[in-house]
């Protein structure tokens, strides 16, 4: 299974470069080390891959490659790169996991998100308000198509994922 390292959005639009080559850079010093005999991969892709959907639920049938920041740009292009190379290369075997929202940690608490500072994304956010090191978590919007005005998303906790 390969979960190429960098995700935030905010960061990927201030350090472009450093997305491209640490995610696709990476990826393919993978796949060098891969060609010594190992042809399998699940691939931790992202529903960011996705064009602006043009209806609901969105499913595998909507395009792909209108990608808004440079890390949905970095899933789709290690995205290509394997297609790519699965159509060279006979014996690899790839599968693309693509899904919103990842959240969670392992049961043991050793595997998961306890960032330095602010964090990025909302579920540790959450969870450092709830345990007291942040005093309050903002709800931006109020004029969504929801039963209180607020934004609803899917979650998929990152065990289940796994």
């Amino acid at each position: 299974m390969h979960f190429p390292g960098l995700k935030t959005v905010e960061e990927c639009c201030n350090k472009p470069l450093l997305y491209y080559k640490t995610n696709i850079g990476r990826t393919i010093s993978l796949l060098d080390m891969m060609e010594f005999g190992v042809y399998n991969m699940i691939f931790s892709s992202s529903a960011t891959v996705y064009d602006s959907p043009s209806y609901l639920p969105m499913d595998e049938k909507h395009p792909v490659g209108g990608c808004t920041n440079p890390f949905g740009k970095t899933k789709f292009f290690i995205e290509e790169i394997l297609k790519d190379n699965c159509t060279a290369e006979k014996q690899w075997n790839v599968v693309l996991l693509r899904y919103f929202n990842p959240v969670g940690a392992h049961v043991t608490g050793k595997l998961g998100e306890d960032p330095q500072g602010i964090p990025n994304n909302l579920m540790p956010y959450v969870s450092q308000v709830a345990v007291g090191r942040l005093k309050e978590l903002t709800v931006y919007g109020a004029d969504y198509d929801t039963p209180d005005g607020t934004g609803m998303r899917d979650y998929i906790h990152v065990v289940d994922l796994a």
